[in-house]
C-alpha cells in the first residue's frame, strides 16, 4: 500500500469509529499482527521439526541400506575367496596326483626298458626313445607306410601307421 491509500483508510476509521477509538483500535491492530506472527512462527517451528524427524528418519534408513549391501557384499566376496579357495586346492590335488601317477608310470617303463635291455645283453639300441616318442628317432617314410616291422635283438616293432601310435611285440 502506498502513502494516500493508508491516508484514505484512517480518514474512513476516523470518520466512522472517532478519534477516540483511534489508539485502542491501534492497539487491536498490533496485537493482532502479533498473534500472526506467532502463529507463523509456531507453524514454520512445526514444519522444521516434522521434517527435521523426517531428515533423520531417511538418514537413518540410508544408513540401514548401506550397512545391510556392505554386510551381503562381504559375505558374498567370503563365500566367493571360499569358493575359489577350495577349487585351486582341489586342482592343486589333481595336478599332484596326474605327477604322481605320470611318474610311476615312467619309472615303470623306464624299469621295462632296464629289463629289457638287462636281458638282451644290451643290445637293444634307440627303444628308450622309440618308447618316449622322440620324433627324431623314427623314419620319415613311416607316415605314409601301412605296415613297418623292425627287428632287432628280439624286440619286433609294429607300426600300422603314424596315426595309431607305435606297437612293440617282445619275442625271444
Amino acid at each position: 500500500m502506498s502513502g494516500p491509500e493508508i491516508f484514505v483508510i484512517i480518514i474512513v476509521i476516523l470518520v466512522l469509529f472517532g478519534a477516540d477509538k483511534l489508539p485502542e483500535m491501534a492497539r487491536s491492530f498490533g496485537k493482532g499482527m502479533r498473534e500472526f506472527r506467532k502463529a507463523t512462527d509456531d507453524i514454520r517451528r512445526e514444519i522444521e521439526t516434522s521434517t527435521s524427524e523426517i531428515r533423520r528418519e531417511f538418514t537413518e534408513t540410508a544408513d540401514s541400506i548401506k550397512k545391510e549391501v556392505t554386510d551381503i557384499t562381504d559375505s558374498v566376496t567370503r563365500d566367493v575367496n571360499e569358493i575359489s579357495d577350495n577349487i585351486t586346492k582341489e586342482v592343486s590335488e589333481i595336478t599332484g596326483s596326474i605327477e604322481k601317477e605320470i611318474s610311476s608310470v615312467s619309472d615303470s617303463i623306464e624299469r621295462d626298458v632296464n629289463e629289457i635291455s638287462g636281458n638282451t645283453g644290451g643290445e637293444v639300441s634307440g627303444v628308450s626313445e622309440s618308447i618316449s616318442g622322440d620324433a627324431a628317432a623314427r623314419p620319415d617314410d613311416v607316415s605314409g607306410a601301412e605296415n613297418v616291422n623292425e627287428e632287432t635283438a628280439g624286440i619286433k616293432k609294429t607300426s600300422e601307421d603314424s596315426a595309431s601310435g607305435d606297437y612293440y611285440e617282445y619275442t625271444d
